[in-house]
Order: structure tokens, then C-alpha cells, then sequence
């Protein structure tokens, strides 16, 4: 409660960082006031698209008949990838992924046609009168299938690692083991939906929940045979995109255009749920593989890692985002002589995606389990074994690909967690409870978080701004990222406000578009606030030195008529001037903000500017697996503690601690929101959320009937979240650090407790086999395994 009486009491808070400011949109989300794509009011003459889909997942096209689709009620228009007038691959980085497919069929839902017609209900009946026949083959659904086949995306990649430690002369403990990773849907609260609009002389209007708006910018004008500057996109909120729609709303914004451009008439083009979820990729499946040897106390020696990223049938950002899972193996701990390699591999299922960790998640996941396994081999608390290798305990400054750690930060963070969530007198209790409960099991579990910031593709980590000050004092500011909930533009708005000086009302943070900033990188890899708030604030210093210069000569004006003051003007600069409460001062002299900025307008000095950041020091060579792909990192650490009952295989998730890093604050509100929702969404991914599908290769958990997402009562009943008081050692935005997606690898606390709770029926001797997600099917199956194990203790 004491965060929310914060927050309101400081509601009207001048912007300056650190204070607990509402999200920008907060009344308007909770009021329905807010506008989304689809609440848009549309002209009179918009019309409607749909989208027929391929029934297989491989296969060939053996016959398409469309005409009862054309007779059908409504029908104006019906395309396939014929009536595409320029590019028909949509490839984000590297070509595979046709817009509409014409004969080859990769995966069970990929667009054939599309319909458009007066209405949605029109379209979407009309799709349903196709006539299409397949010729079908056996789908690739299974990493080991797609070794089998010699079926990748991408070429594997390699990181390797020699350290200047050679194997203690002791013998050594192996373990090897294999650990299955599900993916997960993002379920975004506002599914796939764009709307186009022709514009005088060819250009087009696209308004779309996309994280990426100059990639839908792009890819609509090769669509349409174009150039860029022919096409604007507006973005002004979505309802969630996790990554979801970092790549693959473009493909909905550039049907909707390709009719918009034939017609001539304003097009809407929205996915209903079900087939929004069979339609767009995942957060990747993976199967991991490893081998470690570690000496008597627990300590890594040498490491092999095998990552295997179920791609599906395209590249898509797949490249990236396993190399990612292989930079985070590591998590906190230092490995060791290893070696990484990854695999990108090719399946018949929807091309996976983007999804908050970005590969990070299902990389990180391996380093845990590989900590509880040394554990119970040695007899050691997860606890004790996790403290003995973290990078600073074994006195290693370098990561496996090169990377120095930096700041330290993890055996500070986890002392206090320790502390805090009282750890070990909560161990001490549960192993008795145990002991006396026969049938429900409880399970502790702290885990760290080390997470890099940056995009792995150097290019992307830029960003743009356009900032314009009114006469009357007011501003408004426009960069590249797009706002989906996680509170991007209140932060830039507090980052523009404190910059001024000024109420942060003062300032209004517009729709992200791609005429006013161009060339922009999407919203994702935790990167939003980093690089947007740098390029604000780079707009922000220009105006301020503009005024700053002003404002020297108004103190020599005003000065001017004393006596003895020349030697003290000459040494006033404009460095010394200082914006603060409305105010701009210099000495004893001061004018109020729009006063000035109304004086420099009569003065002729600009009050507009673009401002600009890209990340610095990042580099990384593929061929020799070594560089700094981030900027820093950002960490974390959890204590979770669940109650699983052996015979059911249900879970509680009882109570959690949380304290977390994120440098200085900017709006502590705001971040202690984006880790509560983080914990559950990763908490979701390991426990309840289950992508299946079937021997043909259709999802079919493919509506919230039959994939479940964490509701509000599974929220821990005791949830506790403090911030770490540390700044960030790198030159960020007011030294704060990134908390989009670290938090969701906390839950991997969650998943780790569960296996505590598991391997005391084996008096904590053996850490089970628990796959993700840890469904109650998969714990039942774990309990009687070790049931069945010598070690069962009744």
C-alpha cells in the first residue's frame, strides 16, 4: 500500500526522476477512454479484408478455386500473392516469409488469400467458401527431427572459452542432461490489427499495433512498389505486443494496404483471436542440452552447452534471438572451460518470434537447472551452490563470449535478498514441514538474474527525436518508441520535464510516427527507455543551450546599468544557467520558463530540434564468438516459495520476494509495475502456459479455453518487490538501467521451488526431471519417478 499512497500524493509531481508518476494513460485505460487502432473512427467508405489460410502444415497448393468466394455477399476484392504489385517476401532480416504463399505450404495456418468486403462478418464468411485441395507431406515438429533431417533456418554458431585455469588435479564430477523449454503465446490484450488509408498522389496512411513502425513503413512500400517516403505509419498505443508485434504486424498492415492501393478506399484488416494465435509465432521452444564437471564443492570447471531453437518454418529473427540464449547460459556463473553451440532449427510451425527475453529466458533456464543438479549431487542448498559460482566468487571478470562483467553487483543483491526474504530459517521450517506432510511438499527456491542490455544487432541500438517548444511554455516531444502499456512515453515525458524544469503536464508525448522520426528500431530488447530517453534528452540539451545563450544576454542587459560588474559579467556563461520550478536562473537573476521561451521566439531563436543517441562500446565478432554485445547488464534476484500437491501434481505459488536493479529510478511507480508483471508472465510461461500441437502440425491450444494464462488468483499471496539502490556504472539516462525484460526470468525462481519441493521425496538426494511448462500432468510424472526412485523417502 505504501507505493499507492506515494503515487497519489505525488500526482501532480513536477517530473523530476525518481518520483512515482502514473502511467500517462491511466485514466483513459481504466475508463475506456484510451483509442486503439480499433477504436478508431473509420470514413464512410472503409471496407474490410479477411484472410483464407493453409489446413496443412507442409505440403503443395494442388487446387484453388476462389469463385464462390467472389459471389459470395459483400465480396469487393479477393488477392493472392499474383495481385502483389512489388515484393512478395516480408523477410525481416533474412528472406522466408512470402506474404501470401502461392504453391509450397510451410506451416499449418500460412496465408494463402485474402478477402475484402463491406463488413468484417461478410469477409470472414467469405473466406470460409473457398475450395482448396492439398497435396500433403509428414511436418517437421520436433528438434531432433529437424537434426535428423539436416533442417536449419540459419548456420549453427559457436562460442568458446579456454580459461587460464586448467582442471584441478582432483577427479571431477559429471553430469549431463537434457532439458525441453516450451515456448509461449503472447496473448496481447489487442490482437493483430492495422488500418490503411490512401492519400493524395499514391501515398499511403497506415495506422497499426506494431512495435516497429518504420519496418511496417518499409515493407508496405515494397510491397506496394513504393518508396519509403510515400508511406506513414502512426502508432499511438497497443494493447501489449511482448514482441509479438515487433515483426509480425507488418505482414497485416501490407495486405490491408495492397487492397487500400487497388481500391482506392480506406481498408481494415483485424485477426480474431483464434486465428491471431494459429497465425503468429511464439516465443521459441527450445532443447537444451548440457555436460558440466565440477569438484567436491560444487564449483564449475568445464561446460558444453548444445542450444536447439525450434525456429519454425522461416529465419525470421531467429538468428538473433539464439544467440542470445547463448550469451545468457551463463546467467550469474562463471562456466568454466565451454563451449556453446546453436542450432537454429527449421520446423513446419508458424515462424517464432520476439518475445520479452528475447532467447535470454530460454538460455538462462539451462544455467538454473545446471545449479540445482550440482547441488543435489554434493549435498549442498541450491543456495550455497549458485554463491560458490557466481563470477565474482570465482573471481572472474569475463564471460564465455569475451565480455567483461563490470559492475558488481549479484553477491550484494542476493546478501540482501537473503536477508530480507529470511531464506534460511524458511528453509530450516519448510524441510520439517516436509518431513511430517506425506502427501503436499513445499518448495524454496532463490535464483539470480544477469541480463544484457542492447540489441545484438549493433545497428539497431539508435534512436531519434523531435522536440518543439510553444511560446506559451508547453512542449511536445516525439521519438521512435512505441507505448504498449509499459510506460515508455510517461518516462520520456518525466525525462523532458526534469530537463526543464516544468510540471511534466507541461508536456505531451505524440503517436509515434514515422514522418516526424525516421528510420527508427523497434521497441524491444529492454531498450526504450535507454535509447529514446537519451535522444530526448540530446533535444532537450539543444533548446536548452538556445535559451541558455538567451538568457546570458538578458543578464548583460539587465546588468549592464550597474557599477563594477564588468569583470563579473565576462566570466558569466551560459553553463551556469539553471532550469528548475518554472524558472530559468543565473545568479540572482531569473525569468519564468515561458517567459523566456516567448522572448526568444520575438528573438528569432529556434524552439525546435532533433535530438539523437546511439548505444556506445558495443561490438561482437561472429567468427571468433567473442565481443560486448551489451551495453551493461541489468540484475536481479527471487525467492519464491510454492506448495505442490504430490498426488495432483497442482501448484500454489505461496510467496515471493523480489529485489531487483534498476540503476536510478526514473519513475519507481512504473518500474515496480513492469517487474510485478514481468514475475507473472514468466511465471505463466513455466507453469501454465502449454503450446500444443498435433501429429499434422495445427495448434491446437489456440484460444484462452485451452491455453491458460496466470489469472489474478495466482498471484503469490505475499508479493514483495524492492528496488536495488544502485546506479548504474555506464552512461544511461540519469543512470538508471533497463526493466522491460529482466524481471520475467525472476520466475525461473517459481520452476526451481517446484523441483525443490519435488526432490524432497528423495530426502533433496535427486533433482528431478521437470520440463516446461510445469504443468500439474508434468509434476505428477516427476513425484512418481522419484517415488519410484531408491532414494524415496515416504
Amino acid at each position: 500500500m505504501r507505493k499507492l499512497i506515494d503515487l497519489k500524493n505525488d500526482e501532480k509531481a513536477s517530473g523530476k526522476i525518481g518520483s512515482y508518476i502514473k502511467h500517462e494513460s491511466a485514466k483513459r485505460h481504466v475508463t475506456g477512454q484510451a483509442v486503439y487502432v480499433d477504436d478508431k473512427d473509420l470514413p464512410s467508405n472503409t471496407l474490410f479484408a479477411a484472410i483464407g489460410v493453409s489446413t496443412i502444415a507442409n505440403g503443395k497448393i494442388s487446387s484453388l478455386d476462389l469463385s464462390k468466394v467472389k459471389s459470395s455477399p459483400g465480396v469487393i476484392d479477393i488477392i493472392t500473392v499474383e495481385d502483389v504489385p512489388g515484393h512478395t517476401d516480408i523477410g525481416p532480416v533474412f528472406k522466408g516469409d512470402p506474404i501470401m504463399s502461392s504453391v509450397d505450404i510451410a506451416f499449418h495456418g500460412q496465408a494463402i488469400f485474402a478477402v475484402l468486403a463491406t463488413s468484417t462478418r461478410l469477409a470472414r464468411q467469405a473466406v470460409t467458401h473457398a475450395k482448396l485441395e492439398f497435396s500433403s507431406n509428414k511436418p517437421v515438429l520436433t528438434t531432433d527431427e529437424a537434426h535428423q533431417q539436416q533442417s536449419f533456418v540459419r548456420p549453427l554458431h559457436r562460442m568458446h572459452q579456454e580459461t587460464e585455469n586448467n582442471l584441478q588435479s582432483q577427479d571431477l564430477h559429471q553430469i549431463e542432461s537434457c532439458l525441453d523449454v516450451g515456448g509461449q503465446e503472447h496473448l496481447y490484450l489487442e490482437g493483430q490489427v492495422s488500418v490503411a488509408i490512401p492519400q493524395e498522389e499514391d501515398r499511403m496512411l497506415i495506422y497499426t499495433s506494431s512495435q516497429h513502425p518504420s519496418e511496417v513503413q518499409k515493407l508496405v512500400a515494397e510491397v506496394l512498389d513504393t518508396s519509403i517516403n510515400k508511406v506513414t505509419v502512426d502508432m499511438r498505443r497497443m494493447g501489449g505486443g511482448f514482441g509479438g508485434k515487433e515483426t509480425q504486424a507488418a505482414q497485416w498492415a501490407c495486405i490491408a494496404a495492397i487492397f487500400a492501393f487497388r481500391q482506392k478506399r480506406p481498408v481494415k484488416l483485424r485477426l480474431p483471436r483464434m486465428l491471431d494465435m494459429q497465425v503468429t509465432g511464439k516465443r521459441h521452444p527450445f532443447t537444451n542440452k548440457y555436460a558440466v564437471q565440477f569438484n567436491d564443492a560444487g564449483i564449475i570447471q568445464t561446460s558444453k552447452f548444445e542450444i536447439n531453437g525450434d525456429c519454425g518454418h522461416s529465419p525470421d529473427l531467429s538468428d538473433a534471438i539464439v544467440d542470445r540464449a547463448m550469451f545468457h547460459v551463463d546467467n550469474g556463473y562463471h562456466i568454466g572451460n565451454t563451449d556453446v553451440v546453436g542450432h537454429r532449427c527449421k520446423t513446419n510451425k508458424v515462424s517464432h518470434t520476439a518475445f520479452r527475453g528475447f532467447g535470454g529466458p530460454q538460455g538462462m533456464i539451462v544455467a538454473e537447472d545446471m545449479l540445482d543438479k550440482i547441488a543435489r549431487h554434493r549435498g549442498l542448498d541450491p543456495l550455497t551452490a549458485r554463491i560458490r559460482n557466481l563470477y565474482e566468487s570465482k573471481n572472474a571478470t569475463n564471460t564465455h563470449y569475451g565480455m567483461p562483467i563490470g559492475q558488481s553487483v549479484l553477491p550484494d543483491l542476493i546478501s540482501r535478498l537473503e536477508s530480507t526474504s529470511d531464506y534460511w530459517q524458511r528453509r530450516k521450517r519448510i524441510q520439517t514441514y516436509n518431513q511430517t506432510s506425506p502427501i503436499i511438499k513445499k518448495g524454496l527456491a532463490l535464483t539470480p538474474v544477469k541480463f544484457g542490455i542492447s540489441f545484438t544487432a549493433k545497428h539497431l541500438n539508435q534512436a531519434g527525436a523531435l522536440l518543439h517548444v510553444y511560446t506559451d511554455g508547453s512542449m511536445q516531444i516525439n521519438h521512435g518508441g512505441t507505448e504498449m502499456g509499459q510506460g515508455l512515453h510517461t518516462k520520456i515525458a518525466q525525462i523532458v520535464a526534469n530537463e526543464f524544469g516544468v510540471p511534466i503536464e507541461k508536456v505531451d508525448v505524440t503517436s509515434t510516427r514515422t514522418d516526424k522520426v525516421p528510420n527508427t528500431s523497434p521497441t524491444a530488447a529492454s531498450s526504450g527507455t535507454d535509447i529514446n530517453g537519451k535522444a530526448a534528452q540530446n533535444a532537450c540539451i539543444e533548446i536548452k543551450s538556445r535559451l541558455a545563450n538567451l538568457m546570458v544576454d538578458l543578464y548583460h542587459k539587465n546588468k549592464q546599468s550597474e557599477n563594477n560588474q564588468q569583470e563579473k559579467l565576462a566570466s558569466i556563461s551560459a553553463e551556469t544557467v539553471k532550469f528548475t520550478d518554472q524558472k530559468v536562473c543565473l545568479e540572482d537573476f531569473e525569468i519564468g520558463f515561458a517567459e523566456l521561451v516567448q522572448t526568444a521566439y520575438f528573438e528569432r531563436i529556434s524552439l525546435s530540434t532533433t535530438g539523437y543517441y546511439r548505444t556506445p562500446k558495443i561490438h561482437y565478432d561472429r567468427e571468433t564468438g567473442k565481443g560486448r554485445p551489451f551495453f551493461y547488464f541489468a540484475y536481479g534476484a527471487a525467492c519464491s516459495e510454492v506448495l505442490i500437491d504430490t498426488l495432483t501434481g497442482e501448484t500454489r505459488v505461496d510467496r515471493v520476494d523480489i529485489l531487483h536493479d534498476v540503476g536510478n529510478s526514473i519513475n519507481p511507480a512504473i518500474d515496480i509495475g513492469q517487474i510485478e508483471g514481468g514475475f507473472i508472465q514468466g511465471m505463466g510461461w513455466l507453469t501454465t502456459e502449454e503450446l500444443l500441437w498435433d501429429k499434422k502440425g495445427k495448434l491446437i491450444s489456440n484460444n484462452p479455453a485451452t491455453y491458460k494464462i496466470p489469472a489474478i488468483g495466482d498471484t503469490p499471496s505475499i508479493f514483495n518487490v524492492d528496488l536495488y539502490p544502485h546506479a548504474n556504472t555506464e552512461n544511461t539516462i540519469y543512470n538508471s538501467k533497463a526493466v522491460g525484460e529482466p524481471p520475467l526470468m525472476l520466475a525461473i525462481s517459481v520452476w526451481c521451488a517446484i523441483k525443490d519441493a519435488i526432490s524432497s521425496l528423495s530426502g533433496y538426494k535427486l533433482d528431478p526431471q521437470l520440463n516446461t511448462p510445469a504443468t500439474p500432468e508434468k509434476i505428477l510424472k516427476a513425484c512418481q519417478s522419484m517415488r519410484a526412485s531408491e532414494e524415496y523417502q515416504a
